[in-house]
């Protein structure tokens, strides 16, 4: 594979043109400044999938740069197998589903992807799992009933997602490196949690560089308010992607 840039912007605003603005102005061009856009289950319930067309039109996808529509869908199967139908004509590179689901609602959601990509004619989008929330800690899974590690959940559901088809999963980058190891070379490990050196964590609790990431094993990495709240956004990606060390040794595929 070429390579290709790991960063995804996550547009986390329910204004329409606010979102239009800044894809057009860090996605648009011979060159992006990133490798895809997320959108979130936010912009969705505000503008559904006409939004989506508005605000990452088809020039923009010309471009090549991914689409990740996080939706992250939890509920019983076939209201996930209806959740992915629904959304399988916008061409999403990676859609989200919540791997603590169950086997059965996984099984739904692969069966659904492969249905609709051959019934439409377009490449199947990529499933990954959420793990465990990068906004939790330790204290917050016991809190919830869960009497382990945040990163042996991770690890237990990433393995549960691998066996029920999925592409790969969402992580803390403070599980990466474990679940690479568990889950093999080909996994996806799309990481949420990247704040540039010196940057405020936020609400993330598992935070990472995008360089440290990158190294550890990610194939991509998702970062937001550093970049869509940056004077800057463009400067902001770009300054995030060199950050990240890319060159010939770190190859990913992502938009792929």
């Amino acid at each position: 594979m070429p390579l290709k840039n790991p960063i995804y912007a996550a547009i986390d605003t329910v204004d329409l043109a606010q979102a239009a603005r800044l894809i057009q102005r860090i996605a648009a061009g011979p060159v992006p400044a990133v490798g895809g856009i997320k959108l979130g289950l936010e912009f969705f319930l505000a503008h559904g999938a006409p939004g989506v067309r508005y605000a990452f039109p088809e020039p923009v996808r010309m471009t090549g740069v991914g689409f990740f529509l996080d939706l992250k869908l939890h509920d019983i199967p076939n209201t996930v197998a209806g959740g992915v139908r629904a959304v399988a004509a916008l061409e999403p590179t990676y859609i989200t589903i919540h791997a603590g689901g169950g086997a059965a609602m996984l099984k739904a959601a692969v069966d659904e992807a492969a249905l609709q990509a051959a019934k439409l004619g377009l490449k199947r989008p990529k499933l990954l799992g959420v793990t465990v929330l990068t906004s939790l800690d330790d204290s917050d899974l016991r809190a919830a009933g869960v009497n382990e590690t945040a990163a042996d959940q991770a690890r237990r559901l990433a393995l549960l997602a691998r066996e029920g088809g999925l592409d790969g999963v969402i992580c803390s980058p403070q599980e990466i490196a474990t679940l690479r190891a568990a889950c093999g070379p080909d996994f996806l490990l799309v990481t949420p949690g990247i704040r540039p050196a010196g940057a405020a964590a936020g609400d993330q609790k598992r935070v990472m560089t995008p360089r440290e990431a990158m190294r550890a094993g990610a194939t991509a990495l998702v970062v937001g308010r550093p970049i869509t709240e940056a004077k800057d956004p463009r400067a902001a990606a770009e300054a995030i992607a060199h950050e990240a060390d890319l060159g010939d040794k770190i190859r990913v595929q992502v938009g792929a």
